[in-house]
């Protein structure tokens, strides 16, 4: 069993951070396809949220990491 790494543990966190935001963009497509477009601006919201989130994550690794 290797002892995990920094850079790892951020890679995955990524992977989990891109996924959330490409299934919330999914939701707001779906929703909007159906014309209930309240909720589908909200998980547009919370896709570009997630977005953001991974945009401040990958500084605080740089600044980390380097």
């Amino acid at each position: 069993m290797s002892v995990p790494t920094l850079g790892e543990t951020y890679a995955k966190m990524m992977e989990h951070l891109r996924l959330a935001q490409e299934d919330a963009a999914m939701a707001a497509h779906l929703l909007n396809a159906n014309d209930d477009t309240k909720p589908a601006l909200a998980w547009l919201a919370v896709s570009e949220l997630l977005k953001k989130m991974q945009h401040q994550v990958t500084q605080l690794a740089m600044g980390r990491l380097q």
